[in-house]
């Protein structure tokens, strides 16, 4: 039985892509538990407000940068978590080939600079590696059912790249690689108009709009609270003998977009129509994880009710859309100055 490594000293970890909503979570956590943390992002895609009650924070750097340029960052750290790239589906092809630059030389310029002080390196990978499966419920082992040309191509054939990198690195025995593969999560910090599924929801219904189903709705999704998530992610780096294979993060309760779209209406007590609208291309049916890794190597699986977790969920979005408090992306450049001192 793999056992977690016990936490012993304060660590020196670099989050990239740590503005993001699940990023800006697990820079809250990893302070939490007394470590020092530079958070990297671009801010094409996180938000400064996400960060912004941290800045003060004496253990806590920020530092605007694009993975996909060389990185020179000075002093040592111990873990490397990459969440740097956009995960919904408008964001990451509003500029298809960033995107898949950001995966595979920004990954890439990450597990160099991880190399360069020896720490430990994760991947936040996705389970867009499985496309549109044909196996179900998923598990690490299946290879997927990914189109390479079509207008997802760019992240689902990104991440699989950059998956590809960090075992190359872990075979090599360069540095010490993990690789989570992340399914839908969701939670406050979303952006409103990221175009993921929880969140358009939400706020169509909290605007009084129209909630908009793609397809029948019959298309199904597994939804993971973002605290669960960032426990997972976690456990992973922390695990003291390295997997050496991928491990799916997600919640195994399955849904359908239909059933997703009448909780919210009824938790939000709108009442608002539900209409249908053309299911987008390559668009998975299914999607579901299996766990059984996560439970068995990281003694890992989610705890937070889909109903509790939209419920938390709903009141923060709720709050964002009243006092209509700025989400969307911020410059603020950070100093690298004495990082580490």
């Amino acid at each position: 039985m793999r056992r977690i490594a016990e936490q012993k000293t304060v660590k020196s970890i670099i989050v990239a892509g740590g503005a993001g909503f699940l990023g800006s979570h697990l820079c809250d956590a990893l302070l939490a538990r007394g470590h020092r943390v530079l958070c990297i992002d671009n801010f094409l895609t996180g938000s400064f407000a996400n960060v912004a009650p941290l800045c003060n924070h004496p253990r806590f750097s920020l530092l605007e940068r694009d993975i996909c340029e060389p990185l020179a960052v000075d002093g040592r750290y111990d873990e490397v978590y990459n969440l740097a790239c956009p995960a919904s589906p408008p964001s990451y092809q509003a500029d298809p080939v960033h995107t898949m630059m950001t995966n595979v030389s920004g990954t890439a310029n990450l597990l160099a600079l991880a190399e360069r002080s020896k720490a430990r390196f994760l991947q936040a990978s996705t389970s867009e590696v499985y496309g549109d499966p044909e196996v179900h419920p998923q598990v690490e082992t299946y290879c997927g059912h990914v189109s390479c040309t079509g207008p997802r191509a760019c992240y689902d054939e990104g991440k699989r790249a950059a998956e590809a990198l960090c075992f190359d690195y872990q075979r090599m025995k360069r540095i010490d690689t993990r690789v989570a593969r992340i399914f839908n999560t969701y939670g406050p910090r979303m952006q409103p108009d990221d175009g993921r599924v929880i969140s358009n929801l939400v706020v169509q219904a909290l605007t009084g709009r129209k909630l908009t189903v793609y397809g029948k709705g019959d298309q199904t999704r597994s939804f993971c609270y973002v605290s669960d998530l960032v426990r997972g992610l976690i456990a992973l780096m922390e695990v003291a003998e390295n997997p050496e294979v991928p491990v799916n993060l997600g919640n195994p309760r399955e849904c359908s977009i239909a059933e997703i779209a009448e909780l919210v209406r009824s938790m939000t007590a709108r009442r608002v129509e539900i209409v249908n609208a053309p299911l987008p291309v390559d668009d998975p049916k299914r999607r579901r994880p299996d766990i059984a890794r996560a439970r068995s190597l990281l003694r890992w699986a989610p705890e937070v009710p889909l109903e509790e977790g939209l419920r938390r969920t709903i009141d923060w979005f709720e709050q964002t859309v009243a006092d209509g408090t700025e989400r969307r992306p911020a410059r603020a450049a950070g100093n690298l100055a004495n990082v580490w001192s």
